[in-house]
């Protein structure tokens, strides 16, 4: 039976199997279209063979010792009295330490240079992008352009995008996965993200972290243009298409609300971003000084006319 047995025939049964499970990859982290997303995956897959050289010799050493002091195995030494050995203690302290050291040097220069608050290095002027997380949606502003949109982005590739991201709502978590990483979005607070698109092309983003009832569908599009002209043309549609983002608008926006189309608005509010940070903070128009603190303690305690959103 086992004669007429050929191991090519079994891997030609299961590379349907290893090619359905590949294409999982795509569109996720394994995929990555942004510099940011190269570097992580090259840190995943770094890690990831250092801790194998481990991992495997353990795994095929357990089979081979099992295998080699059976019962039924009357050739295998025996001896009861043995409890040390200088060369087995080498092993076995050298080569973790040795992996250990090349983990901690890769996790050192990676911690810093992937940095989420680190501007990347480039040529090109970052575009600026202040993004707020609602029940269940997410708005973009763009502060440079007096634009904003809901559940959709875009950029010219190549060029950096500097994010601002707060959440006036639960805590939220910001992520696209084929650009790079993934922050926290928490009301009262700001974290900062920069990101970028070496390939034109539409991305997935999404909120990684259960935030209630409408978690699922609070997705958006990341599209990365092949030229600036394109994202140009972007800009003028959703002017065109834009209606006035004031506070009775964003009060109005701001309700719980799922699966929420795309939105475009133009920012008559330039302190926006900045009265839902210290909406929470309850404005302390006490501690105004200047003219434009005044306003936007003013501007953070219209906002306040409806109570934030508690977590569910």
């Amino acid at each position: 039976m086992m004669r007429n047995f050929r191991p090519t025939r079994l891997l030609w049964g299961l590379s349907p199997v290893v090619t359905a499970l590949l294409t999982g990859c795509q569109g996720g982290i394994l995929d990555p279209k942004g510099q940011v997303a190269a570097d992580e995956k090259s840190l995943i897959i770094t890690a990831t063979v250092l801790m194998l050289l481990v991992v495997i010799p353990v795994i095929v050493m357990t089979f081979l010792f099992a295998w080699k002091y059976r019962a039924s195995n009357k050739d295998a030494i025996y001896t009861p009295k043995w409890s040390h050995s200088n060369k087995i203690e080498a092993v076995v302290w050298i080569i973790p330490i040795i992996i250990v050291s090349c983990l901690a040097v890769v996790a050192w220069k990676t911690t810093h240079k992937l940095d989420p608050y680190r501007p990347l290095d480039s040529d090109k002027k970052p575009i600026n992008v202040q993004v707020v997380a609602m029940n269940w949606k997410w708005l973009f502003i763009y502060p440079d352009l007096n634009i904003a949109t809901v559940n959709q982005i875009a950029f010219p590739k190549d060029v950096p995008v500097s994010f601002r991201i707060t959440s006036d709502a639960a805590m939220n978590s910001f992520f696209i996965p084929q650009l790079g990483g993934q922050i926290y979005a928490m009301a009262g607070m700001e974290t900062k993200l920069h990101l970028v698109a070496n390939e034109a092309g539409i991305y997935k983003g999404f909120s990684s972290n259960y935030s209630g009832a409408g978690f699922s569908g609070m997705k958006f599009n990341a599209i990365a243009t092949e030229t600036p002209a394109q994202f140009d043309a972007w800009v003028q549609k959703v002017r065109a298409a834009a209606k006035p983002l004031d506070a009775d608008a964003y009060l109005a926006l701001v309700k719980p609300s799922e699966n929420n189309a795309v939105a475009y608005y133009t920012t008559a509010e330039p302190r926006l971003f900045d009265a839902v940070m210290h909406k929470y903070m309850a404005g302390r128009q006490s501690l105004a000084a200047t003219d434009d603190e005044l306003k936007l303690a003013a501007l953070t305690k219209r906002l306040c006319a409806t109570p934030a959103v508690k977590e569910q």
